[in-house]
């Protein structure tokens, strides 16, 4: 049995994350820890995550729990989350990354370390999101210069970064896929007198409004027509399943930094 170490635990996606562990049957909760601050210290993570008492109380970081499993399941925050890769590799301690702003020093760096543990590094673990992925470069690659690509994604209004990495990821695939360089063709906001649209630019547009969990809208607009596709995650739980679905699969892997496109057999798709 793979025993789990949640970072974040006391937090929104911490706590489905403990849920959809403790409903693995491959995956048991090791350990969970949280900022030395938190108000949740000491408390059981079951009672916690509404799945009932398991007498393992969250812990004051990373340090104290590090030995009690092994793999670590993180959608904390970008600084965070390298604080912890470095301890996973010095550990030689799994890990599932699903933390979003991650810079690409980051995750260059990110690759550096992953060369003494397996990690799986994803911006969105839900299983519809990365079968988005590849639709939007498949459909992308094949309308090719002639239609207008944007992104449009929604999330709740406590969300820190923006755009969302999964609009991000989208638009490099989509771009990868007619040839060009997100960070050269991406228009990130407008306002006022923009003149025309340029024929290669991809926007990606934000909105932050109440309690939406997640949304991402791909158009591609041609002369006369627009096709659309849509992802709408109605509730947390399909991140936190995606995350113990690679939770248990990464352990399993050699050394590396992985994405769910190998979790979930897409990358040759």
């Amino acid at each position: 049995m793979t025993k789990v170490i949640i970072a974040g635990a006391a937090g929104r996606m911490g706590r489905r994350i403990g849920y959809m562990v403790n409903e693995h049957p491959d995956l048991q909760i090791g350990a969970g820890f949280e900022r030395a601050d938190s108000p949740d210290l000491g408390k059981d993570l079951g009672d916690l995550g509404g799945y009932g008492p398991t007498g393992i109380k969250v812990a004051d970081g990373l340090d104290a729990v590090i030995d009690g499993g092994d793999v670590i399941i993180d959608f904390t925050f970008h600084e965070a989350t390298m604080q912890i890769a470095r301890k996973a590799a010095a550990k030689n301690r799994a890990m599932v990354i699903g933390t979003t702003g991650l810079s690409q020093e980051n995750l260059q760096e990110l690759a550096q370390l992953t060369r003494n543990f397996p990690c799986v590094q994803a911006p969105n673990m839900a299983v519809g999101v990365n079968v988005l992925f590849k639709l939007a470069a498949k459909v992308a690659s094949i309308l090719g210069n002639d239609y207008d690509m944007e992104i449009v994604e929604a999330h709740h209004r406590m969300k820190k970064d923006a755009p969302s990495g999964t609009a991000v990821k989208l638009g490099e695939l989509m771009a990868q896929a007619v040839g060009r360089d997100l960070g050269n063709v991406g228009v990130f906001a407008r306002h006022g007198i923009i003149g025309e649209r340029t024929d290669t630019e991809i926007g990606l547009q934000t909105i932050r409004a109440g309690d939406i969990v997640g949304e991402h809208t791909v158009y591609f607009a041609g002369a006369g027509e627009r096709l659309e596709l849509t992802h709408r995650a109605h509730s947390r739980d399909n991140f936190a399943r995606g995350a113990a679905l690679a939770a248990a699969w990464v352990v399993k892997q050699p050394h590396g930094l992985y994405t769910m496109f190998d979790v979930l057999g897409l990358q040759d798709l």
